[in-house]
């Protein structure tokens, strides 16, 4: 008899929040900065040294709890994980065990047509690790510190998936999420995103979970799928050899696709937890909860079913527009400008989509004017310059947030207006073409395009084809006539 097996996944997932100071003093959380350069006494451990809690990380905290539907406790505290490593300067992390910020939540995934709510056990504040790097050239390791009290939230998932799609649906959901809430950029190539996925297999049917694995630090979506289906064929082989699967940490290396054992996996146990006493515990009141929750923005769900309803968009283009909070809002402040929802989106969905994805940009970094855009389309709509011109002064806006008009009459790209010589060219290219045009008169429709684009080209692009088609239909009704 063959048997079955489901696979049962939970999520550790650490994100970085974007405050400008570390979570216990005052250095700078910038990216990409020399290494050491964001440094002091606190975040390196120094004896002696003590640690402030940061306020705005508790508000990003609360935030995320409430947009994650999670029980907010009034009362929590730090505590401290005990362990070596040469990236965590003091030999222990100031993290949450015993009364953690948020408890009991859920995200709502889809996966298909499918819904499903994802519970969420926990999520807590702590403080990041410093950054190990290993230079094979001078067979060394070096340490920089300039990571070391990041604030994080770490957010713990119930074994609720089943499978990397799911897995990947509940990641995505809660990037976008926290994205919404702009307190994190979610970056997993910068690793302000990370995630520990813990995986183990059952038979098909069977009530109680097999022994778990933690695969640490996975920071790409595609990683993630890889290291998942890796995981679960090799528990697979190994409950078929009738050996049984070790409960431990792993490491999925992504150009093997293959994981190796790391260390034993830990319990609570084993970090020798204790409440931090350099730091009181936290107590937060109604009041504070009430200001974070009005403070919330409109989030993607609700953003999403309002352009259905105030701007007749579809559903399909509603979500496309809504995935990211930067490009929704770029868009409603160009409608202020621009009055038809369903052609702005059409530029958004098309050309501002191009040109993010050939720029290599987020949504976040796009610098023009929407103004700019409105005014663009303003033009295309009252026939001052064609399709082709909009495309091509789009880009000069996308790029340098060119002011469109002053683009358009510098470079001499308005559609000449004078029906008299449009009416000549479309003469000359009908004489010219005779033969073409006798067969658009039979019935082959697919040649005035032809025709319409021989005038084009007489008129080096300044004329509206509209116009020309109409031209072209005038002459044949004439004909008709005769």
């Amino acid at each position: 008899m063959i048997r079955e097996y489901e696979t049962v996944i939970g999520l550790e997932v650490h994100v970085e929040l974007n405050t400008k100071m570390k979570i216990f003093c005052g250095c700078s959380t910038e990216f990409g900065a020399e290494p050491n350069t964001h440094i002091c006494p606190v975040c390196t451990g120094m004896p002696g040294a003590l640690p402030v809690l940061n306020k705005k990380v508790v508000e990003y905290a609360l935030a995320a709890g409430e947009a994650l539907h999670c029980r907010v406790n009034r009362r929590c505290r730090f505590d401290r994980k005990n362990y070596f490593y040469p990236d965590n300067p003091q030999n222990y992390q100031i993290s949450q065990l015993y009364l953690p910020i948020c408890q009991d939540g859920w995200l709502e995934i889809e996966t298909g047509e499918e819904k499903k709510k994802i519970r969420i056990h926990e999520m807590h504040m702590e403080e990041d690790a410093g950054k190990l790097i290993h230079d094979e050239w001078e067979d060394c390791t070096l340490v920089d510190y300039n990571r070391s009290g990041v604030p994080l939230l770490e957010i713990v998932s119930e074994p609720d998936m089943s499978g990397k799609e799911e897995v990947l649906a509940y990641l995505d959901k809660l990037r976008t999420t926290l994205k919404y809430l702009g307190i994190s950029d979610c970056r997993l190539q910068e690793g302000s995103m990370r995630a520990d996925v813990n995986l183990s297999v059952r038979e098909r049917g069977s009530k109680s979970l097999g022994t778990r694995t933690e695969m640490k630090n996975l920071n790409s979506f595609k990683a993630i799928a890889r290291a998942i289906d890796g995981e679960r064929e090799r528990q697979i082989e190994l409950l078929e050899m009738g050996r049984a699967v070790e409960q431990e940490t792993r490491r999925w290396d992504d150009n093997k696709e293959s994981s190796r054992a790391m260390r034993s996996k830990e319990d609570a146990k084993d970090y020798r937890y204790f409440p931090d006493p350099d730091l009181p515990e936290l107590s937060i009141d109604r009041q504070w909860i009430d200001r974070i929750r009005k403070s919330l923005p409109e989030m993607r769900e609700e953003k999403q079913q309002r352009y259905q309803e105030q701007y007749g968009l579809s559903e399909y283009d509603a979500r496309l527009l809504t995935q990211s909070r930067p490009l929704a809002e770029l868009f409603e402040e160009t409608l202020r400008w621009y009055g038809d929802p369903k052609k702005a989106a059409n530029w958004f969905l098309g050309d501002v989509q191009r040109l993010l994805k050939e720029n290599a940009l987020e949504p976040e970094q796009i610098t023009f004017s929407p103004e700019y855009l409105g005014e663009l389309l303003n033009m295309l709509d009252q026939g001052t310059i064609n399709q082709p011109v909009a495309h091509q002064v789009f880009e000069q806006i996308f790029l340098y947030n060119t002011e469109p008009r002053a683009y358009v009459e510098a470079r001499g790209l308005a559609l000449v207006q004078d029906t008299g010589w449009l009416k000549e060219l479309v003469i000359q290219v009908r004489n010219r073409e005779a033969e073409a045009f006798e067969k658009w008169l039979q019935g082959q429709e697919k040649v005035l395009g032809f025709l319409v684009g021989q005038v084009m080209k007489e008129a080096r692009g300044k004329a509206d084809p509209v116009q020309i088609k109409k031209l072209f239909l005038e002459e044949k009704d004439e004909d008709d006539n005769h």
